[in-house]
């Protein structure tokens, strides 16, 4: 297997499956490219902090984000590793990715993608939502998800209809309840704990008990055919470009060099 390291020095493989293949260390220039290129406008937001006898000017700078905003600005898409993380599972948020009905408006649904995500399933993802003339309300149902990974070749849990997982069962996608912190939905039916609202989460886990690989979160108003298009390029048998390997997959996938 090639080495586990983060270098373009690294030779290139051609890699499947796409869900065990991890983000090859670029998911943030990967997806920011993909953005500026497509007219996305982007800012750096530094949050600080400044200590009482600190002289004037002096900053004491925490963190930074990177916020990436569509011209419309109805959507919009942040790059958040170095905040206070948000962890889905044992992960912690990458990016974020949000949309509203109009520029005055707060958001109507947040997407989250931790780090190790393929960085194709996060970009093909906001390609749907680039080509969404409305992108803050859907109108497909939950079945645009399961069709698109059951064309990928993915099976569906017998015991939960809204489950499906890769044939090694290293990879699971499910609508289902959402924690309770964390992920925020503009549906105030949401904030109701008994009106039972459903987002999809999906993750991968390469060896049980091993740790996740990476994790995906979408609020409960994320219209499901932008997240079946997630699911789509998640479970796609195209290969992948990559130059280095999660150890965690190692013996899980097909690799061959680029000529």
């Amino acid at each position: 297997m090639p080495p586990s390291h983060n270098s373009s020095s690294f030779p290139a493989y051609w890699v499947t499956p796409r869900h065990l293949a991890g983000d090859d260390g670029v998911l943030a220039d990967q997806v920011g490219s993909y953005l500026t290129a497509a007219g996305w406008h982007s800012l750096t937001l530094v949050r600080g902090r400044r200590e009482a006898d600190e002289p004037d000017g002096a900053r004491q700078v925490l963190r930074s984000t990177v916020l990436h905003v569509a011209p419309d600005a109805l959507r919009w898409a942040q790059w958040v590793l170095a905040d206070e993380p948000i962890l889905l599972g044992d992960q912690p948020v990458a990016w974020t990715v949000s949309a509203r009905a109009t520029p005055a408006g707060l958001p109507q649904w947040n997407a989250y993608f931790s780090a190790g995500t393929p960085p194709e399933a996060v970009t093909d993802f906001l390609l749907a939502l680039e080509d969404r003339p409305d992108p803050a309300h859907g109108y497909a149902g939950p079945q645009v998800v399961l069709d698109a990974l059951a064309r990928g070749g993915w099976v569906c849990d017998i015991d939960t209809p809204s489950a499906m997982s890769d044939q090694r069962l290293a990879a699971s996608m499910v609508l289902t309840a959402l924690p309770d912190e964390g992920i925020q939905d503009g549906d105030p039916l949401v904030l109701d704990p008994e009106a039972e609202a459903a987002g999809w989460q999906a993750w991968c886990e390469p060896r049980m008990g091993g740790g996740l690989l990476w994790a995906a979160m979408f609020s409960a108003s994320t219209p499901h055919d932008l997240v079946a298009a997630f699911a789509a390029s998640l479970a796609s048998p195209a290969p992948v470009l990559r130059h280095t390997l999660p150890e965690s997959s190692e013996g899980q996938l097909t690799v061959q060099p680029t000529v």
